[in-house]
């Protein structure tokens, strides 16, 4: 079950991301916040965050699944709408992990890897939602342009995500520092 857009998260989280984003990487597009805000609300339900399933019904957690089984052409995908649905979840499944969690990124590889494996991720990413801004007819015309946009500032909005993550951190302590002033 989505969390309902009236729900008192989505505004914590427009404002949080918000802040983040014009402040310390200077994005001020109200879409790309509302959208990333929506997207941490959304994730917050892991049947959201693993919702792409493969033939089989099993949940797909790996990138590179995700891409087989957006290919209509000789993958799985039994149609377009379908590529565009599972490049979409792609775009913000990396974006989501590479901001929040870019620790968990091939966690078990050597070092050296796992650099490469986060950029291949943002790569991945970042090229997935500019596959869904290509999608800009019928009921996508709307959305296309925000899509172009997250894939124009996919890194930015992944820093801008990491820095929502160290705020959030911070909220959790008992001492909380706001604007030089100690809260507890």
């Amino acid at each position: 079950m989505m969390v309902p857009e009236s729900h008192p998260l989505h505004e914590f989280f427009i404002e949080l991301v918000g802040r983040q984003y014009a402040e310390q990487i200077g994005i001020r597009d109200p879409q790309i916040v509302a959208y990333v805000a929506h997207l941490l609300a959304e994730f917050c339900d892991v049947e959201e965050l693993f919702k792409i399933r493969d033939g089989a019904g099993g949940r797909l957690s790996d990138v590179g699944q995700m891409l087989l089984e957006s290919d209509p052409v000789s993958g799985p995908a039994p149609s377009f709408d379908r590529e565009r649905q599972v490049r979409k979840h792609i775009g913000d499944y990396t974006l989501f992990f590479a901001g929040m969690f870019p620790e968990s990124i091939n966690h078990f590889r050597l070092r050296r890897h796992r650099l490469e494996s986060f950029v291949d991720w943002v790569k991945a990413g970042k090229e997935s939602y500019h596959i869904v801004s290509k999608f800009d007819v019928f009921e996508y015309t709307k959305v296309a342009p925000l899509f172009a946009s997250l894939s124009r500032n996919f890194e930015q909005c992944v820093y801008g995500l990491n820095l929502v993550k160290n705020e959030l951190q911070e909220m959790q302590h008992p001492l909380v520092r706001r604007g030089g002033e100690i809260l507890m």
